[in-house]
């Protein structure tokens, strides 16, 4: 399974598999037809509150990293996060769309890494400290 992220204004390719937008606001300037989605999965998006906090504090991506997986494992966001999951194993490829112009520092990041891990919807802090127990075995290796 191939779990690719985009911006949502990039154009559709046709390895893109299942095309989802996984923001809570829809895309300014897009129409429907020029977006092209599967699937629009809103209560996978961060909450209102985390993306506004975020955006006032772009540098500490630790600590929204940190509460938007906290809030995954509420209701309406685990069971999206399951769907999604389930989506990318039955098209045997997906691609996040996400309409920040960072593309390196956005939740879609996280949630790939959340699907393309094979992982269950976390629970905790269990994702948190495997990725950091990832960067400490990278760290050694230097």
């Amino acid at each position: 399974m191939t779990i690719r992220i985009k911006r949502v204004y990039d154009p559709p390719a046709p390895e893109d598999g299942a095309r989802v937008l996984v923001d809570r606001l829809w895309p300014r300037g897009l129409t429907k037809e020029a977006a092209a989605l599967d699937a629009w999965m809103k209560d996978v998006a961060p909450s209102h509150e985390l993306r506004k906090w975020f955006h006032a504090h772009p540098p500490q991506w630790g600590k929204f990293r940190e509460k938007y997986l906290t809030e995954l494992t509420t209701g309406a966001a685990h069971a999206a996060l399951q769907e999604l999951h389930d989506l990318a194993v039955k098209r045997r490829g997906l691609t996040l769309l996400f309409a920040s112009k960072s593309v390196d520092q956005n939740h879609a990041v996280i949630l790939k890494q959340l699907v393309a891990g094979g992982r269950k919807p976390p629970t905790g802090t269990g994702p948190v400290r495997a990725v950091a127990a990832g960067r400490a075995r990278a760290a050694r290796r230097r």
